[in-house]
């Protein structure tokens, strides 16, 4: 022990190896996202199951797909009159392949867009981008079709609108999903061109979700303080049903002068 304290503090303090003064962590900025509990797309996803077993129960019964026949895109039936055609070949699949891989996509998709979009405005959505794709391969091609990838190409696009103009609010975030929604569409309709694929009525329900998401889709700001903020859509539902509507108008017009002009 040191008889001079003095020296004693001296020489700890010429031992004492300072630590770097950590600076504190920002504070974590909470956003309150829209609260929709997604149901809607677990009802479709049950229905489409639901008639791929019967599919599946006709062609044992009766040695063919009975279902597929009286739903599927068949466009000879279709100038015959037979206009659910536009509709029901969404909830139909040409196989268990088929089917997994809509049914994956569209769990994959279809939760994050119904809690931004709503119940219903989600259903519209999936309805009109499905309705797009079948007239545009009505249009495009007279191969029969079924599937239920119209309608999900419609929610990609939608999904990547929204990515879009929500680039300002949702920041990097939707700038990475924007990319990644971008590069999932092109290596989808790549794969489109090979055979067998209906590539046109994909494109044709990317189409109608995009303008469906562009001119009525959520776009988002931020309300409150940096302490509690909020997602609020500056868009109303009237804007998202004319939206549908123009889409509906201009996939329809296409149908009706195909069919008026064959007649």
């Amino acid at each position: 022990m040191s008889s001079n304290p003095e020296n004693e503090y001296s020489n700890q303090a010429d031992h004492y190896d300072p630590q770097p003064v950590q600076e504190p962590p920002p504070p974590q900025i909470k956003i309150q996202l829209p609260d929709n509990k997604p149901f809607v797309v677990y009802i479709i996803m049950g229905i489409t199951i639901l008639v791929y077993l019967l599919q599946m129960g006709a062609d044992l019964l009766f040695g063919y797909d009975l279902v597929a026949v009286y739903g599927m895109k068949i466009n000879e039936y279709i100038y015959a009159g037979e206009y659910w055609r536009f509709i029901t070949p969404i909830f139909l699949h040409g196989s268990l392949t088929h089917i997994g891989f809509n049914m994956y996509a569209l769990y994959a998709l279809g939760p994050q867009l119904e809690r931004f979009y709503g119940s219903w405005q989600f259903l519209l959505l999936y309805f009109v981008s499905g309705f797009g794709g079948v007239v545009a391969s009505f249009a495009l091609t007279e191969n029969p079709s079924v599937g239920a990838s119209t309608a999900i190409f419609g929610l990609l696009g939608a999904y990547g609108i929204f990515s879009y103009l929500n680039q300002d609010t949702f920041g990097e975030r939707a700038k990475r999903s924007l990319r990644s929604i971008v590069q999932i569409a092109l290596f989808n309709l790549l794969i489109g061109l090979t055979p067998g694929i209906d590539n046109w009525g994909h494109m044709g329900g990317l189409v109608a979700g995009v303008i469906v998401a562009w001119f009525g889709g959520p776009q988002f700001k931020l309300v409150g303080d940096m302490f509690s903020l909020k997602a609020e859509n500056t868009r109303t539902d009237d804007q998202l049903l004319l939206a549908a509507l123009i889409a509906v108008l201009l996939f329809g017009a296409i149908a009706a002068y195909l069919i008026f002009s064959n007649s």
